[in-house]
């Protein structure tokens, strides 16, 4: 095997590997909002683990994050929880960082 045929092997491996990372970290990001979420909406137990797991197969289906910022700002309207599209946009962000950190991944 060449050194080119080496090294294309080598940057496919690295590009798999960096998109493993990346669905990981953003299943994690989903999850930690989702538990977030859930608590502001009065769900314990096995219902804040399942509203939780909801988010994380809605944002793998689809990899905007707009639904998912769309779902939970929905939700707290039906709920009257005064947590308005900006600050769940934030949140969302904050968990991202935080899933990056339990991770170890690069920003």
């Amino acid at each position: 095997m060449s050194s080119f045929d080496e090294r294309e092997k080598g940057y496919e491996r690295k590009f798999q590997q960096e998109q493993e990372l990346a669905f990981k970290v953003r299943a994690r990001r989903n999850k930690l909002f989702g538990i977030w979420a859930a608590e502001r909406l009065g769900l314990t137990g096995a219902a804040a683990e399942t509203y939780a797991n909801e988010l994380v197969a809605a944002g793998l289906a689809h990899h905007g994050d707009a639904e998912i910022v769309d779902t939970v700002t929905r939700d707290f309207a039906a709920k009257g929880v005064g947590i308005d599209a900006t600050r769940v946009q934030l949140e969302l962000e904050h968990y991202a960082a935080e899933a990056r950190k339990q991770y170890g991944a690069p920003r």
